[in-house]
């Protein structure tokens, strides 16, 4: 059975998941934990988004956030983006 569309309305708390294909890992070290922390503290100065917790894992990260005027699909979408380039960019120096 598909999923439901998601409601995105401003003011709404969103459970974000994102995980590696394959479960793959999408954090290799510390300093790429630092730059997702960094980009996701840039969304809440820019004011796209609330941030009221978040985990990081190897292969996957969580956060619990709310949109602001923005929808959470423009929003998550430069931030996952630019991780899955620096995943492969880490691969092509393996």
């Amino acid at each position: 059975m598909p999923r439901l569309a998601r409601l995105d309305a401003p003011g709404v708390l969103h459970h974000v998941m994102g995980r590696g294909i394959g479960r793959r890992k999408i954090f290799l070290s510390d300093i790429d934990r630092n730059d997702f922390i960094d980009r996701l503290s840039a969304l809440t100065q820019d004011g796209a988004m609330e941030i009221y917790a978040w985990v990081l894992m190897p292969n996957h990260f969580h956060l619990l956030c709310k949109t602001k005027n923005l929808p959470l699909a423009s929003t998550m979408r430069h931030s996952k983006h630019t991780t899955l380039i620096k995943v492969r960019c880490h691969d092509s120096t393996m």
